[in-house]
């Protein structure tokens, strides 16, 4: 049994950079493309937001002296980048690709509405949705947790590096415990930084249920829709 239908993959830029110190490693966006792929022949529904960390982060720039909001809007231009290298690979293995962002910037994509990115999805198209929310201080988490309310996904799956949530960030502490699943309550008790609280309480109040699972181990989207437990369950 496939578990869900219509589904938002969040993706992080930082994980595009693959063995890079920066920008677009394309053997990590090819492996990406063919995962995206085996799950578009399921003939489930794909929209897609990804970040843009690996050529600029907003928050970064502005502890360097950027403008806030000038840093911002650099780093939705950089998740514009990654959409169309994206949306690129996707063609290039025979997927239908849709790039649709949240400011204004044709011919490079189109203006987001709800009706268009639906009508795209019900025609078995992948839709990339880049710009974040289109507004300064919000992460592309908020964006993803936004986009996926308004596409009306039946969940968020958040590609990461690690294979879900963690009691310590897993990298630091030998010791940290895996969740198998996990309430938004308590996620807000224990303080864990799986999102920002924007993000986190978006889907929180519009009940949309989040997988946190390792994007990078090729096969693991496959094996995630295919119903096989695997990841972080969040729900309320």
């Amino acid at each position: 049994m496939i578990p869900y239908k219509r589904i938002l993959l969040k993706l992080s830029g930082e994980s595009l950079m693959g063995n890079k110190a920066a920008g677009i490693d394309e053997q990590r966006l090819a492996v990406y493309a063919s995962q995206i792929r085996e799950a578009n022949q399921l003939g489930i529904q794909i929209a897609i937001v990804i970040g843009g960390g690996n050529i600029f982060r907003g928050l970064k720039g502005a502890s360097k002296g950027f403008d806030r909001v000038k840093g911002d809007q650099m780093g939705m231009l950089a998740t514009c980048i990654n959409g169309l290298a994206l949306c690129s690979a996707l063609q290039a293995e025979g997927i239908k690709a849709r790039l649709l962002t949240a400011i204004r910037m044709e011919p490079i994509g189109e203006y987001f509405s709800k009706d268009k990115a639906i009508e795209s999805l019900e025609k078995n198209e992948v839709v990339i949705l880049s710009a974040g929310t289109g507004c300064p201080y919000f992460t592309t988490d908020t964006g993803s947790a936004l986009k996926g309310i308004e596409v009306e996904a039946e969940v968020m799956l958040k590609g990461t590096r690690v294979d879900g949530i963690y009691t310590a960030d897993p990298e630091k502490d030998p010791n940290a415990v895996k969740y198998d699943h996990i309430t938004y309550d308590e996620i807000y008790v224990k303080g864990l930084n799986i999102m920002d609280l924007t993000a986190t309480t978006l889907c929180k109040e519009n009940n949309l249920p989040i997988v946190v699972f390792d994007m990078d181990t090729p096969g693991n989207l496959l094996k995630l829709l295919s119903g096989e437990k695997i990841g972080t369950y969040v729900h309320n």
